[in-house]
């Protein structure tokens, strides 16, 4: 967006507490067993090396930030690097993501909300859900870092309980649980899918990483959106090894690999271990405001991403619409009503048109990230030449690494091809692509029609 000092409404806390607790979904609280089941405790390898993809691609990212903060940062960065074509292209892919993710979310806070208030109908739980978040981001921006802060803050403290009850398991501090020191690693074999599974598990765990990007977008409506990309970027290690890392580590310390109960959730299983009254329904209440969050990241992320667009011109002039607290209204609002009718979509329609979207989406934040990594070649070769003073965050051994994350994400966009239940979301996502580009070429080409027909009638006239 645009700079003002009355839309620069991020504080320092909340990016701070944006960038840590941002990334940490109900895919890790309970997706990550299904990882383990299948992959055994080489899934801290998978795990690892997805989050080495996302550090490099971050710093990419951070690396362009800091030079020229943009809240539509990716599709910016594509389209002034490789071509309009691709701004317009990875600007509404993104778009379509975020919002097909709101609708997601939206479905799954609606379950978990229906196990404490059997009777009320999903269809109206989620729509509540979506329109109590959407009012927060309408508000002001604030409201949106404020709410978020605390959902993160709630997240982030149960990762650290959970570390800390896991060490103390494995430490034999608690009474009445033995320690099983090492033995589940070798029970059943540390690989026992070989290579191929850790790989596959790559494909599946970097999903669960998707949404680390959303601090740089933060950044870029914060009073200092240089120092809060630092902060963004600094993080980003530590927190991927700590809350990943570490929490997958404990869960294949603790349980084993073949067990049934980690298919159910991981993280209820460690608790049910230590005999922790009501864990289930603590980790319904940690999920529920996983999800919360991820809606509400959503909506921001889609609205800014919308209204970034509308700023280049690949999008409508009347999403530039701002309230006098800096928040782009319409922007938001196209968002939730995509959501809505998605939500509609899977209540008469979740085998066709909703799993359709769902598939979709499924590969698009790797496309964002491939598109991410070429930009980052382009631009970082033209600051080298034009303004090298504006570097004051460099990509690591530049330009190896870039190349090496672009042959990685292909790598996974080509394991999807290989994975049964990521298959169709590869050829739907591709086919997504194809439509978006298609239809960019076709407005050119109206456009261009337009204007000759006007050129051609105000010659007629005179």
């Amino acid at each position: 967006m645009k700079k003002n000092s009355s839309h620069q409404q991020m504080k320092m806390r909340h990016i701070t507490m944006i960038s840590i607790g941002g990334v940490i979904g109900a895919g890790l609280f309970v997706g990550s067993g299904a990882v383990i089941g299948s992959t055994g405790p080489a899934a801290i390898l998978s795990y690892a090396i997805a989050a080495v993809f996302i550090v490099m691609v971050m710093r990419m990212l951070g690396e362009m930030a800091s030079a020229k903060p943009d809240s539509g940062s990716f599709a910016s960065y594509a389209s002034e690097a490789i071509g309009p074509w691709a701004g317009y292209t990875i600007g509404w892919l993104y778009w379509f993501f975020w919002v097909i993710v709101i609708a997601i979310e939206a479905i799954a806070g609606a379950g978990i909300i229906k196990i404490w208030f059997p009777d009320t109908p999903t269809w109206l739980l989620s729509l509540s859900l979506t329109i109590l978040l959407t009012l927060t981001n309408v508000y002001s921006i604030r409201s949106f870092a404020e709410f978020e802060y605390w959902l993160s803050l709630i997240k982030v403290v149960t990762i650290i309980a959970f570390l800390g009850l896991g060490a103390a398991v494995l430490l034999g501090l608690v009474p009445g649980v033995p320690s099983p020191g090492f033995s589940r690693i070798t029970q059943n074999g540390f690989m026992p899918g070989g290579m191929k599974s850790v790989l596959m598990g790559v494909v599946i765990t970097f999903f669960s990483f998707v949404g680390t990007e959303i601090a740089a977008i933060a950044a870029g409506e914060s009073a200092e959106p240089q120092k809060a990309m630092n902060i963004a970027l600094n993080s980003v290690v530590w927190r991927l090894l700590i809350f990943f890392i570490g929490s997958i580590a404990v869960i294949v310390l603790l349980l084993p690999s073949n067990s049934a109960t980690l298919l159910k959730s991981p993280f209820v299983s460690v608790m049910e271990m230590v005999r922790i009254p009501g864990a289930a329904r603590l980790m319904n209440f940690v999920v529920l405001t996983s999800v919360l969050s991820c809606l509400n990241s959503g909506l921001y992320t889609s609205s800014r991403m919308l209204f970034g667009m509308a700023q280049r011109g690949d999008a409508p002039q009347f999403f530039l619409k701002i309230t006098r607290r800096g928040v782009p209204v319409r922007a938001i609002l196209a968002g939730t009503f995509f959501a809505y009718i998605s939500v509609l979509f899977n209540f008469f329609s979740p085998e066709s048109i909703f799993l359709f979207l769902v598939n979709a989406s499924g590969g698009v934040a790797l496309f964002v990230y491939l598109v991410i990594a070429f930009s980052h070649l382009i631009i970082r070769k033209r600051l080298e030449m034009k303004s090298p003073e504006s570097l004051k965050v460099k990509m690591w051994f530049y330009p190896y690494l870039t190349y090496i994350t672009i042959l990685g994400i292909s790598g996974i966009l080509i394991g999807m091809l290989f994975d049964d239940s990521m298959r169709s979301q590869f050829f739907m996502t591709s086919l997504l692509t194809i439509l978006v580009i298609t239809s960019y070429f076709l407005r050119k080409r109206n456009s261009k029609n337009l204007y000759e027909q006007r050129t051609s009638y105000k010659q007629d006239a005179s």
